[in-house]
């Protein structure tokens, strides 16, 4: 149990921080947030989101950027964190391709500031998030953690490429537990309104067209968030250990040769067609939908596909919550936030 253990959540006003920082509060933890609430998309639902985690006395948040100079080594002498669960990032893939320069600062000088300051103060396990957006241009499937993935199609996917190898350096050189944890396209309640579901639901609704990439062939593994929290919870109790041999590394276990670091992929193992997601959300809103189909993106990838057998193996268990269920879990949150 967490009664007496800190956890220091950055992203805590975000889609995914959100409900870690939730979780966390109803363990026991004591969780101390960090977000920027930059202008990205709606600074209001991230301050409602944040709202609603300060009306439980073991949070507080700081309001500034990861990136700025000793603001994280601060935080981490004062509050001695056990737990770090870094979320913090500029995210979006086709939001790179224009402004890259705010990727640069938050995904990688962010990412070096905490590393630094975990070195100084080190906490028990670092879960640090990166993206299934790192396999890149992968295309056997499904993805596994042992795959190598050098090819990336976005400068979000590379930047948080290189903030895994970036963490793997620090867990080499001063013993620091790092779980890196690869997500699969999150959705739910709280959601992010850059996200398909979020934009094809507000859309349908006003009666509008809705976007539909690469001509509807696209296939995701999509992840209901509180199956996310639920395998990020019991990772946190998972932290790995520096082997002493090579032999000690299980078959499938991306468990560093050098290292106490591993990459785990979070995700429901089932992709979904996107003429599927959108057919759950026409159900869900009894509405049918009027597609607009476009070619394939910039920075794009066509599928992706989760083998979630490490995360099994670890922690005993895989989400499953069926995009039928979660979209329309997703749907009613969306007409009571917004009064519809």
């Amino acid at each position: 149990m967490g009664e007496s253990r800190t956890a220091l959540v950055t992203g805590s006003a975000g889609f995914i921080g959100y409900f870690i920082g939730k979780r966390l509060l109803a363990d026991g933890f004591r969780v101390v947030g960090i977000d920027s609430l930059s202008d990205y998309y709606d600074p209001n639902l991230k301050r409602r989101r944040q709202a609603e985690l300060l009306q439980n006395a073991g949070f507080s948040a700081t309001n500034e950027p990861i990136e700025t100079p000793g603001l994280l080594a601060d935080l981490f002498a004062e509050h001695r964190p056990d737990v770090v669960v870094h979320l913090a990032a500029q995210a979006g893939v086709r939001y790179s391709i224009d402004n890259p320069r705010s990727y640069l600062e938050s995904n990688l000088v962010g990412t070096f500031e905490l590393l630094e300051a975990a070195r100084a103060h080190p906490p028990q396990h670092m879960l640090l998030a990166s993206t299934s957006s790192a396999y890149g241009a992968n295309t056997e499937m499904p993805y596994r953690e042992t795959m190598k993935a050098d090819h990336q199609m976005s400068f979000y996917a590379a930047t948080k490429k290189a903030s895994e190898a970036m963490a793997h350096s620090y867990a080499h050189l001063f013993g620091l537990p790092v779980t890196m944890f690869r997500f699969f396209t999150v959705y739910g309640p709280w959601g992010r309104p850059d996200m398909a579901l979020f934009k094809f639901t507000r859309a349908m609704l006003a009666g509008e067209k809705i976007d539909v990439y690469n001509h509807g062939e696209m296939m995701r593994d999509f992840t209901y968030v509180e199956d996310l929290v639920e395998a990020v919870r019991r990772l946190i109790d998972t932290p790995p250990v520096r082997p002493t041999t090579a032999e000690d590394i299980a078959e499938g276990d991306s468990l560093s040769p050098v290292a106490p670091w591993r990459v785990v992929n979070i995700g429901n193992s089932q992709p979904v067609q996107l003429g599927d997601m959108i057919a759950a959300i026409e159900d869900a809103l009894g509405i049918k939908a009027k597609r607009n189909f476009m070619p394939m993106q910039p920075g794009d990838v066509p599928a992706t596909w989760a083998d979630a057998e490490l995360l099994r193996s670890l922690t005993g268990y895989v989400p499953g919550t069926d995009i039928r269920e979660g979209v329309r879990r997703f749907v009613a949150w969306y007409r009571d936030y917004y009064q519809i």
